[in-house]
């Protein structure tokens, strides 16, 4: 049994998988600068849940025509310990893809953390969130929900199920049992539904579905058969409803380093970049 100690002290080699990135202290490691490409906005991101709620929403307002969303996606691979660089940080200091710098004004604007990155983007170009005050506070509050629930579905269940050096029955019970109250939240509150604010596909949509909806279409920590997602019959058709907009096809490959390597898109700075994909 482990009995804490009277002061913690970080010990290098603890950490699995992440033990060489995860660390106690905020800053930089290392000197670098963050490559610009030719479009206003910049990314800087990899293609986790978290990363793919930007890259489907810059997808989706390109898929209306809405030519000032084009945008450059550099890669920033979290298990080289990329978001470290001084030019990472000097947008995100934080050290979290992804960041995004919008260089449309005559001073960059810095923008971090997904939710932010969402809401930021849908009210620069209109779309994606509610003009109706009541269905724009549903939105909201969805959005947050998401942002204040993956961390246990993510950072708990994900790791100690898949990513911890050691299989432990207790936290993986315990974030099992909250990701499976978070899934049947969702399953009823889209029982009538088409989407989580109703009719109108939003940021909120777009937020959960890379997390909980990719989850429950079997994408994440080969844990379909463990969790039972297919027994959430609602989150499923809303699911694999938004997995066929052509915006997430494309979105969701966009620096992606895992999976199958025919589905991904490391970097993407053009349209014409989807071409070497066989959708």
């Amino acid at each position: 049994m482990y009995i804490p100690p009277k002061k913690w002290e970080w010990d290098k080699e603890n950490g699995g998988k992440f033990s060489k990135i995860n660390r106690p202290i905020s800053g930089s490691t290392f000197n670098k600068d963050l490559p610009v490409g030719k479009h206003k906005l910049q990314l800087y991101s990899q293609g986790t849940p978290n990363g793919v709620k930007i890259t489907i929403l810059l997808e989706e307002l390109l898929e209306l025509n809405i030519q000032d969303a084009d945008y450059d996606a550099w890669l920033i691979e979290i298990s080289k310990g990329d978001q470290f660089s001084s030019g990472f940080v000097g947008v995100n200091p934080n050290s979290k893809i992804p960041a995004l710098v919008d260089y449309s004004d005559e001073k960059p604007i810095f923008v971090f953390e997904s939710g932010s990155i969402l809401l930021y983007l849908a009210e620069k170009f209109n779309h994606f969130l509610p003009n109706d005050s009541r269905l724009k506070v549903e939105c909201m509050n969805w959005l947050f929900w998401q942002m204040s629930s993956a961390p246990y579905l993510g950072g708990g269940f994900g790791h100690f199920y898949s990513y911890a050096p050691e299989k432990l029955e207790y936290p993986i019970d315990r974030f099992a049992m909250e990701t499976k109250r978070q899934l049947d939240l969702l399953n009823k509150h889209l029982v009538d539904k088409n989407f989580i604010c109703g009719d109108q596909y939003t940021i909120s949509d777009i937020a959960i579905w890379s997390w909980y909806g990719q989850l429950t279409l079997g994408k994440l920590y080969s844990a379909a058969d463990f969790l039972d997602v297919s027994s959430y019959k609602n989150v499923l058709r809303w699911a694999e409803n938004i997995n066929l907009r052509p915006a997430v096809r494309r979105g969701k490959i966009v620096n992606k380093v895992s999976g199958d390597p025919n589905y991904q898109l490391r970097e993407r700075h053009s349209s014409e970049d989807f071409k070497k994909i066989n959708f």
